[in-house]
């Protein structure tokens, strides 16, 4: 067993290729895509000593498992989960070197949703549009993992990192996202805009990579009737017909026509990437920059 593949034993809940996506195609209809928790992915690269964007595993709730037809570098980040080498306890959140045949399995995370798993050299997928990226609304890139596939790796291009601890930040008990009003705020009355930025909401179970869905108390329009579609940003706040908040993420739709009350900082994000349904959800106005 030479040759530079993983073989995915056990495919997870959902389990995707993600690199830092495909940006710059809105225009054609394409989303951005890539890894949800953008800092968890890249310094899981970092510390097996691939490049920024090469491309990883995320894995959603209960991991993973594969096995390296040739030894290989490997780290675990993201959500804090067990992690095992050949059955044998293995390191989260530093690099750990997993022989040729072994199995390196990914429990389910102890706290938070999207685990990372970065292996030397990348995985090495054909690249569609420049990226790698599983996009689950476009169905652009590798579909999601299933047991049995095979994935190519690419050539390591560094020494991995010699570290004890690397420090990850917790997922969140609350998700606190910041947000600039607007565009259509106007499209709501002013008790539904005070109630959106000082009401709690929660993180709903029907989150997905396209939207992070929240329950609560419903927004209430001014005016009536809908928009023509417009484009759509990553962090937009969309609000449906039922009132209720919708954060797209990486996934999103380039154009639609609920109005956006708001856009989320994009420095709030990699957090709703980790936010379990059920924690409160809190947005919170700030100027804009």
């Amino acid at each position: 067993m030479t040759d530079r593949a993983l073989v995915v034993v056990r495919a997870g809940a959902l389990t995707t290729v993600q690199d830092r996506g495909r940006p710059g195609y809105a225009h054609l209809g394409v989303p951005r895509s890539g890894a949800l928790d953008g800092p968890a992915a890249a310094l899981v690269n970092r510390l097996v000593g691939n490049a920024p964007d090469a491309a990883v595993l995320e894995t959603t709730l209960n991991g993973c498992a594969v096995r390296p037809r040739s030894t290989v570098v490997a780290a675990v980040g993201g959500a804090p989960c067990p992690v095992t080498v050949g059955g044998r306890p293995a390191a989260w959140g530093a690099p750990v070197v997993v022989p040729a045949g072994e199995l390196l399995e990914v429990g389910a995370a102890r706290s938070g949703v999207r685990g990372y798993v970065a292996v030397s050299g990348g995985i090495a997928v054909e690249p569609v549009l420049g990226s790698r990226a599983t996009d689950l609304l476009s169905g652009l890139g590798p579909a999601p993992l299933a047991d049995g596939d095979v994935l190519p790796l690419g050539t390591p291009v560094g020494p991995h990192a010699r570290v004890d601890v690397v420090p990850q930040p917790s997922p969140p008990a609350e998700l606190v996202l910041r947000v600039t009003l607007g565009p259509r705020a106007g499209w709501f009355t002013p008790a539904a805009v005070r109630a959106f930025t000082s009401r709690a909401y929660r993180v709903s179970s029907a989150s997905n990579r396209i939207g992070l869905r929240t329950e609560g108390p419903a927004l209430e329009r001014a005016r009536p009737g809908e928009l023509p579609s417009e484009g759509m940003v990553l962090g937009a706040v969309q609000v449906p017909p039922d009132g209720r908040p919708v954060v797209f993420l990486a996934d999103h739709p380039t154009t639609g026509g609920y109005p956006v009350i708001a856009v989320v900082r994009a420095a709030d994000l990699p957090a709703a990437a980790q936010a379990v349904p059920g924690i409160p959800v809190r947005f919170v106005a700030v100027r804009r920059r």
